[in-house]
């Protein structure tokens, strides 16, 4: 019995078993688990794709890197994120209550994710299908930001979840809060609540209002949507409903919700400018120098960048040039408007339909073409030739216009600001200053074969004429004179190579009168040797760069090195004082009554194509070139350095040297440097009996050794004595 039960009962077991799987429930059973296992696999796949421990533990952020003059000011800031990280202890309270009130109102109360909120949402998602964002948690929108894409799909938002529950598990509640205010997105590429204040209201944010928190608050739902400069309304009906979330949270009173509520938005204007911050040229140069050291880190690595570029120097550039500009595009713009000139910005497509005639009766075409094509540019630089700051640099009329910085990358004709190098080199090798040459007629060789017969700028000639009358004077014949009969082109091209010039130069005689190319810093440069006792000093722009947590990456030491005796240097600049205080750049005083001592050199090329005026003082050098980007193009008749390009220096000289509040300084006389009077007729030492005595400096190893022998007070005019006196003067020359 016992066995037959035993045996109906095993049979009775697999006859339920065959029939539950023949029932309609093995189909639910089977369908759960396969779900369970293909979820748990999708799970442990997505798994994969989520940050790593270590990602969560390392947060950092993408920071602005901040470009900082040498007066404290920030020049420009690098970013791909416009960010600046604030501790949540220096945010005001009122604007994270503010966030959390809207965004996220039990963000101490859950654990990453909000289930009530989440079912709800997904409940309409399933109904609706409806991808409206609201059930994240402010965790949930940090972990989307830092590492998933903004995709709305069920796989990013399961990240989502994960992600925002290892980042709970990670970081504190302030931490996070921290996190979230420092990396979320405003409009306009701000990132931050710093970032924000500043960009809309210019405002520390210690100094924002009620209403201010809350529409900064409100933004952060749909940044571009609700963005206040071009939707205030909406930003403003989301400010509402802030506030009202922060009154019925008890954050504020009744009082002031309605006061904030009512309170008028003051955004800060931003003009089409902003973003090119102080010195736009200046710090596009130092950007393109420092990306090929950092790379992207440059853009997202919030260092910090001490520049040599003074502001107030600079403001006094800028307004030099703006004050003048305008007056001598009005001139070239005239001076277009001649046939002979038009007729090179006429297309040739438009001459086969009409005649250059009628073109020019068409005023609109005529303004178009000289609007386009006859722009007057510049390039400015101001230097400290002792240490090789750059205080100050302009490379162009309108940097939104055009990019090419030509202080730095253009290369210009210098005219006759290359005189003071082939003087240079006459001194170094023992002519002083009382040396004469003839001021006549001359034929020089070009670079390319030709032969030139130049002319002096005021078209005169005369006799022997002294160093410092023909550089005061500026004559072409006299220093086109020099480079043939005493200094060699050769010679010329090696001090400027050690002036720093270090474009190609050729070798012909036409090199005395400026008829090589020159890029305007690097003779700007040239001319601080003179102010600083014969040492060259690089020009530097960059005095140290920082990373995020303030340590050095790099600093700039100035390099320098003697190019020049220091009496030769001295010698040099005391021509040029003569130049500046009586010569082609006397309108520095005249005009623009700038006292101090200082030396100085115009520059004009054939055609009035380039002007220049470079010009310094012990403590500063600063030029400036004038021209049309085209170098076929004048800029007009008589448009020499002193008219085009003086107005700007000059001015901008006074202006800084003041503003600085720097000391009247002459240049310091080394002992090598003596007094001499000097017989105009012998060149040998004058006499009390020289009718014209020559009073001058001179470089005592250069001294003549001899007295006048021909004013002695005797009558004695032998042969003998006539030959004697020959000799001497070919010793004393």
């Amino acid at each position: 019995m016992t066995v037959k039960h035993t045996i109906n009962t095993q049979k009775s077991k697999k006859s339920w078993f065959r029939n539950f799987w023949k029932s309609p429930i093995r189909i639910l059973i089977a369908a759960v688990v396969l779900i369970c296992l293909v979820g748990s696999g999708w799970l442990v796949y997505l798994t994969q794709s989520l940050p790593t421990f270590e990602q969560l533990e390392n947060y950092s952020p993408e920071l602005a890197t901040k470009v900082y003059s040498a007066d404290g000011v920030l020049l420009k800031e690098f970013f791909t994120e416009k960010r600046v990280y604030t501790p949540l202890s220096n945010i005001p309270p009122m604007l994270t209550l503010a966030v959390l009130s809207t965004e996220d109102h039990r963000f101490y109360d859950h654990w990453g994710i909000s289930p009530f909120r989440l079912i709800l949402v997904t409940g309409k998602y399933l109904f609706t299908h409806s991808k409206e964002q609201g059930a994240s948690t402010l965790t949930q929108q940090l972990a989307r930001r830092l590492y998933l894409t903004p995709e709305k799909t069920v796989s990013r938002k399961i990240k989502e979840i994960l992600t925002s529950i290892q980042l709970e598990r990670t970081y504190t509640k302030p931490e996070i809060l921290e996190m979230y205010m420092n990396h979320m997105s405003f409009a306009h590429g701000t990132y931050g609540v710093e970032a924000a204040a500043l960009h809309f209201f210019n405002k520390k944010l210690s100094e924002l209002t009620i209403a201010e928190c809350a529409l900064m608050a409100g933004m952060l739902q749909r940044p571009a949507a609700l963005n206040p400069y071009r939707y205030l309304d909406r930003a403003l009906h989301r400010r509402k409903l802030v506030l009202t979330r922060m009154y019925t949270e008890n954050i504020i009173t009744e009082q002031e919700f309605n006061d904030a509520n009512q309170e008028e938005i003051k955004l800060v204007e931003h003009g089409k400018d902003y973003n090119l911050g102080i010195a736009p040229y200046f710090t596009e140069y130092i950007r393109q120098n420092l990306q090929k050291k950092y790379g992207w880190d440059l853009y997202k690595g919030g260092m910090k960048v001490y520049t040599t570029l003074d502001t107030r120097v600079q403001a006094c550039a800028e307004r030099a040039i703006a004050n003048h500009l305008p007056n001598l595009q009005k001139v070239v713009n005239y001076n277009m408007r001649r046939k002979k000139n038009f007729s090179y910005l006429v297309p040739p497509s438009l001459l086969k339909e009409q005649t250059l005639e009628q073109l020019m009766q068409n005023k609109a075409l005529v303004d178009s073409l000289i609007s386009e094509k006859c722009r007057v540019q510049v390039a400015f630089v101001a230097l400290d030739p002792r240490d090789g700051h750059i205080l100050s640099m302009v490379g162009g009329r309108d940097f939104m216009e055009s990019q090419f910085n030509r202080a730095v990358q253009a290369i210009r004709q210098p005219g006759s600001i290359f005189k003071p190098i082939v003087y240079t080199a006459v001194v170094d090798n023992g002519y002083m200053p009382y040396y004469e040459k003839l001021n006549q007629p001359i034929v020089v060789h070009m670079a390319d074969g030709s032969r030139w017969t130049p002319r002096n700028y005021d078209g005169s000639i005369g006799g022997k004429t002294t160093m410092r009358e023909a550089l005061r004077r500026s004559l072409n014949l006299v220093t086109a004179r020099i480079v043939q009969e005493d200094i060699p082109p050769e010679q010329v091209i090696r001090y400027a190579r050690n002036l720093g010039i270090t474009t190609p130069l050729d070798a012909v005689d036409a090199i005395a009168l400026g008829a090589v190319g020159v890029i305007p810093i690097e003779i700007i440069s040239a001319f601080g040797v003179f102010a600083n006792k014969g040492i060259l000093v690089d020009p530097i722009s960059v005095l140290r760069v920082e990373d995020k947590y303030s340590n050095v990456l790099e600093k700039s030491i100035p390099q320098s090195k003697g190019v020049l005796r220091e009496e030769t240097a001295y010698i040099l600049a005391d021509l040029l004082k003569t130049v500046a205080s009586a010569g082609t750049g006397a309108a520095s005083r005249s005009v623009y009554k700038f006292m101090r001592p200082a030396g100085g050199k115009t520059g004009t090329t054939n055609d009035f194509t380039d002007a220049w005026y470079v010009t310094f003082t012990p403590q500063m050098v600063a030029g400036v070139w004038v021209g049309l980007d085209d170098p076929v193009m004048s800029l007009g008749e008589k448009q020499s350095g002193a008219r085009a390009a003086l107005p700007i220096t000059a001015p901008f000289f006074k202006a800084a040297h003041d503003t600085l509040h720097l000391p009247v300084m002459d240049f310091e006389r080394p002992e090598g440097i003596v007094d001499v009077e000097i017989c105009s007729d012998t060149k040998l030492l004058a006499t009390p009996f020289c009718p014209n005595v020559i009073k001058e400096i001179a470089d005592v190893r250069h001294v003549p050794t001899m007295s006048c022998d021909e004013h002695t007070g005797e009558q004695n005019n032998t042969q003998g004595s006539d030959i004697r006196r020959r000799g001497k003067r070919r010793i004393g020359l």
